[in-house]
């Protein structure tokens, strides 16, 4: 487990190499991949997830620290006055007092700081584990955003397609109808459409500077139209999944990072529960001292004084008002409350799953019956272009025609991006998703 972070960090930090680099070249166009280096870079929300993680592996270190030997010196020294009465006779005594000690202490027996220990070495693996889910879930707010970007293009230039169709047929109307050829039917019908497209086109543009931004907050630079690589045609027949169902609910299980540190927190709640009982449990410490003292007190003043020691401290508990029985109580109802939110998370984590396995499924047939669907609508329109000359369609039996091709047009370029992001979503549910998933699916992207 331990080398499994340890490469999916080193990952990370290869990423964020990649990240410096690509900035300071200076490259105006921003890729999938640039995107997601200058988000690891500069994403306030991988950054903060960042900083946690680097907190939380300090756990380790400070339960271990309970089990170490500790060290402890202490210096004092004062300037004394005092009377000494024997049998009526006061005598002054004006002198100075020094003590210094150093103390050694080693745990032998202490079953509140083993557990201490071992619930440091949980808390910084579920901290590893928090911090792997926040870098995947950065990677899918980057490729969504982009893909949000891209398809909000896609719909203004469709809508600016179906405008100009209509501007076209515009002036075609207007040639039939001086030539005697054509009606005023036929030309309120498509200035009707026109008006709806020119609509169309303004709530597309504002639509597309909308998700531009959310682009930039994450990536952190300006993102300019026409900057971002586009899905290449050769994304239309995406491979089918050869894994399964099962065998994605599988990885779930076993490789899910939200999943992963449920299960820890329901083991860091049992060692809390171990660290609350202890508080009934002796305690057997080693010790070993050096002192030297100067005129420490009145009896034993002008006289220095060395002691050595080493030897054992016992300490047993006997009462403590209830105290250790009812923080024993909370840390068992805290413990059965994590394992709730473990079985949460899983039904969570195997629902979405779920939903994004029949994502990617339909995708593909989707995709597939929609290539066809543009391929017939272009047919239908050309068939429809010549039926109204040959006088057999009509003026709106075209528009009709143009407005479901845009339409499948529109879906077909859904249909791609939902695969894209069900692609990813699946590797994230299983917890394997990394950088190179994300240059793979970049590199369908130019």
């Amino acid at each position: 487990m331990r080398h499994f972070l340890q490469s999916k960090r080193g990952l990370l930090v290869q990423a964020i190499g990649a990240a410096l680099l690509a900035h300071s070249s200076g490259a105006s166009a921003l890729g999938l991949m640039q995107a997601y280096e200058a988000a690891l870079k500069n994403d306030s929300v991988y950054r903060a997830a960042y900083f946690t993680n680097e907190a939380g592996k300090e756990n380790r270190v400070l339960g271990r620290a309970g089990l170490l030997p500790s060290l402890s010196a202490s210096y004092s020294g004062s300037k004394a006055k005092s009377d000494i009465t024997t049998g009526g006779r006061t005598v002054k005594q004006d002198y100075i007092s020094r003590s210094t000690s150093v103390q050694l202490r080693q745990t032998l027996v202490n079953f509140d700081a083993l557990a201490r220990y071992k619930q440091g070495v949980l808390q910084a693996e579920y901290s590893d584990a928090i911090f792997l889910s926040e870098a995947q879930q950065v990677a899918m707010r980057v490729v969504g955003a982009y893909i949000e970007v891209l398809f909000k293009q896609d719909q203004l230039a469709l809508a600016k397609s179906e405008r100009d169709t209509y501007l076209e047929r515009m002036k075609v109307n207007d040639r039939m109808f001086e030539k005697g050829e054509g009606t005023r039917t036929d030309m309120l019908e498509t200035r009707a459409r026109l008006d709806v497209a020119e609509a169309t086109v303004l709530e597309a543009e504002d639509n597309l500077a909308a998700t531009r931004i959310t682009l930039q907050s994450i990536v952190g630079a300006d993102v300019n139209m026409g900057e971002l690589d586009a899905l290449t045609p050769a994304y239309n027949r995406p491979p089918e999944d050869t894994l399964g169902l099962e065998g994605w609910q599988r990885l779930v299980m076993e490789s899910n990072h939200e999943v992963r540190a449920r299960k820890l927190g329901v083991d860091i709640s049992q060692q809390e529960v171990n660290k609350q009982r202890s508080g009934h449990y002796p305690r057997l410490d080693a010790v070993a001292s050096y002192s030297k003292a100067d005129s420490d007190t009145i009896n034993t003043i002008n006289q220095d004084s060395t002691t050595r020691s080493i030897g054992f401290q016992l300490t047993v508990p006997l009462y403590s008002g209830g105290a250790v029985s009812a923080s024993t109580r909370q840390a068992v109802a805290n413990r059965e409350k994590a394992k709730a939110d473990l079985q949460t998370e899983i039904d969570k984590a195997m629902l979405e799953l779920n939903k994004d396995y029949d994502s990617l499924v339909s995708s593909v047939k989707k995709i597939e019956a929609l290539i066809k669907a543009v391929d017939s609508g272009q047919l239908l329109v050309q068939a429809t272009e010549q039926s109204i000359k040959g006088g057999v369609r009509i003026n709106l039996d075209l528009l009709d025609a143009q407005r479901q091709l845009s339409s499948t047009r529109r879906d077909l370029a859904q249909a791609r991006y939902t695969y894209v992001l069900s692609f990813l979503k699946l590797r994230a549910a299983a917890g394997t998703l990394s950088v190179n998933d994300v240059r793979e699916m970049a590199g369908y992207f130019r």
